[in-house]
């Protein structure tokens, strides 16, 4: 079996004997996350490069801190590695050119201590085109191309970022999303607009969101169907992440699951009301952290608030889940309004953003 093997690609060819000895090739140099890949053959990377039309060199983005530059040639075989078809290829490379953006801090998300993962949030008609469930389990083994395109966002920070856990990786625990981390929205069951066009994105279009995120933490409320009820305890679960985990508002992201959407759509409620009533119950005062054994911090300033949200549009709120269960989950931000989720159009418009 040869990798690779270079007509107009540049990457380096390795020649095993069989798949046993790929593996074991990719093992032995660090190449994955320590799962089984794909092999990288030249078809399959050529395959996804020619689905997105885009040629080998053609540059995804550059990440601003080390200035080091993603080619379309290095990502696709990352891809493959991880499993993508071609039609998954678009969405990664959407992705890339989202985390590459300055305000993402890209740099600061993959090397912290605080081991947060990158959360890729799938929306427009791409989903149905690649199989992207948004029902059920559908922050975990949903389908195929979430996990894949997933997956794939981190093997190309290993490999093309040396993300390594003690290299570049710093995270003293880190989370399982960090093997894939990624979601479709469930537009067909809701009312609710659609989250890349709620951030910007024209209508009709295809956009992937990424966003700096701490593990999901999820709540549970069967016994209301009051919106503002319901909400309160995506509330609580805010504040106790902003006194057991960081203070500092940011971007959040919230799931809502059918039971508890169907409730709140029923009211009248929308994605921006939901926003406006959580920014102003999710906040904690900073006396508050004496309760949890911080009580050194607080000094001269107790009586200060500090709002998850910096501003109801902070929220991102996301229609997904199966059907049955009054559940949600919120995903806190890694840190604060230090990276902003960043939301970009996949395919044709490779140029916008929000």
């Amino acid at each position: 079996m040869q990798l690779l093997p270079s007509s107009r690609l540049t990457s380096k060819t390795h020649e095993v004997e069989d798949l046993v000895a790929a593996q074991e090739l990719f093992h032995s140099r660090g190449w994955t996350d320590g799962l089984p890949i794909v092999p990288p053959t030249e078809a399959a990377v050529e395959a996804c490069l020619e689905w997105a039309g885009m040629g080998p060199d053609q540059l995804i983005g550059i990440e601003p801190v080390r200035e080091a530059p993603i080619t379309a040639e290095k990502l696709a075989v990352n891809a493959v590695m991880a499993g993508c078809l071609p039609m998954h290829f678009p969405v990664v490379a959407a992705a890339w050119q989202a985390m590459l953006k300055e305000e993402f801090l890209l740099h600061g998300v993959t090397s912290s201590t605080g081991g947060c993962a990158i959360l890729v949030i799938i929306n427009g008609p791409v989903r149905l085109e690649i199989g992207a469930s948004g029902t059920f389990n559908a922050l975990a083994n949903s389908d195929r191309a979430t996990a894949v395109i997933g997956r794939a966002i981190r093997l190309a920070l290993i490999n093309l970022m040396d993300v390594r856990p003690g290299a570049i990786d710093r995270s003293t625990l880190g989370h399982p999303g960090k093997y894939s981390y990624c979601l479709a929205e469930d537009e067909e069951d809701t009312t609710w607009q659609p989250l890349h066009i709620q951030r910007g994105l024209p209508g009709g279009s295809s956009g992937v969101t990424v966003f700096a995120a701490m593990a999901p933490r999820q709540i549970m409320n069967e016994w209301t169907t009051d919106p503002r009820e319901i909400l309160e305890t995506f509330a609580a679960e805010m504040r106790a992440n902003q006194l057991h985990y960081s203070i500092y508002g940011g971007n959040y992201v919230i799931i809502i699951a059918k039971q508890l959407r169907d409730h709140i759509q029923s009211a009248g409620w929308s994605k921006g009301d939901i926003g406006e009533f959580l920014f102003e119950r999710a906040r904690v005062r900073r006396a508050d952290w004496a309760s949890v054994g911080k009580g050194s911090v607080v000094r001269d300033r107790a009586a200060k608030m500090h709002p998850a949200l910096q501003s109801p549009d902070d929220l991102l709120v996301v229609a997904a889940g199966g059907p049955a269960g009054g559940f949600g989950t919120v995903i806190p931000p890694w840190m604060g309004s230090k990276t902003r989720a960043v939301t970009a159009a996949i395919g044709a418009c490779v140029d916008c953003e929000a």
